[in-house]
């Protein structure tokens, strides 16, 4: 298939939620050393109020229930909110539109959660802190600052303003805003890619990964990766992950 069929179907696809599901073999990549789901159903099994922030379409979420807990989820980006609603509120997750960039507003009272979940979400640790109940956890799966930016390099678009995000800056936060860490871990490993399309459609799902993505705006860029694809039968690039599981003192 072509450069202009690949990048023409890519415009087409239509996405529901974060399932990643829509690239079939054509994204790949290692996963982190840890399982996060194993954390968290861990975690969730002495928990009564459990707060997953930023639960996308409620994909992750739904994997982990049912749980003897009161489950609640937050989302921010608009067009996910109704299908998480979908997901999960025939589950018993009451999901709340967010509005703020950092999730610096959550619509909670003060130390409601013992178990705050946070899967690829931002945070802000002084109101995080603040909705969580006194000797309460927090648990989170961060995509780290160099996931992709190689891909950046490549299409010569400037790196995303999170670039220096890292395991030692989400606990120094953390830590700033009174939670103590138990354990975190950090690793990176391989995103493959196995067509110029499959670009196309990541960058269509993720937009903030390259800052005003358009294939008009990148097309020049775009071909000379196509062909580099072709040659090289795909393309291999690094991700990054970590984790930190934190309390609050009592």
């Amino acid at each position: 298939m072509g450069f202009d069929e690949l990048v023409g179907k890519a415009q087409e696809t239509r996405f529901d939620g974060w399932d990643f599901g829509v690239f079939g073999d054509r994204l790949s990549e290692t996963d982190p050393s840890w399982s996060y789901r194993d954390l968290v159903v861990g975690a969730a099994a002495s928990a009564t109020r459990i707060l997953d922030m930023g639960t996308g379409g409620g994909e992750f979420l739904a994997s982990v229930l049912p749980v003897a807990a009161r489950v609640y989820a937050t989302e921010g980006y608009a067009p996910n909110v109704p299908v998480a609603r979908r997901r999960l509120e025939p589950l018993g997750v009451e999901v709340s539109e967010t509005y703020t960039d950092d999730n610096e507003e959550l619509p909670y009272e003060d130390g409601r959660f013992d178990l705050v979940v946070n899967r690829h979400e931002s945070f802000d640790a002084d109101e995080l802190r603040r909705v969580t109940a006194p000797g309460g956890r927090f648990l989170t799966q961060q995509v780290g600052g160099s996931y992709m930016a190689d891909l950046n390099d490549l299409l010569g678009a400037a790196q995303p303003p999170y670039a220096g995000w890292d395991r030692d800056a989400a606990v120094a936060s953390l830590e700033a805003g009174g939670f103590e860490i138990v354990e975190s871990g950090e690793e990176f490993g391989e995103c493959v890619f196995a067509d110029i399309g499959a670009v196309v459609m990541y960058l269509r799902l993720v937009p903030w990964q390259v800052e005003g993505f358009s294939v008009d705006v990148y097309r020049e860029a775009l071909k000379g990766l196509h062909e580099r694809m072709e040659r090289d039968d795909g393309m291999t690039l690094r991700n990054h992950f970590f984790f930190v599981n934190a309390v609050r003192p009592r």
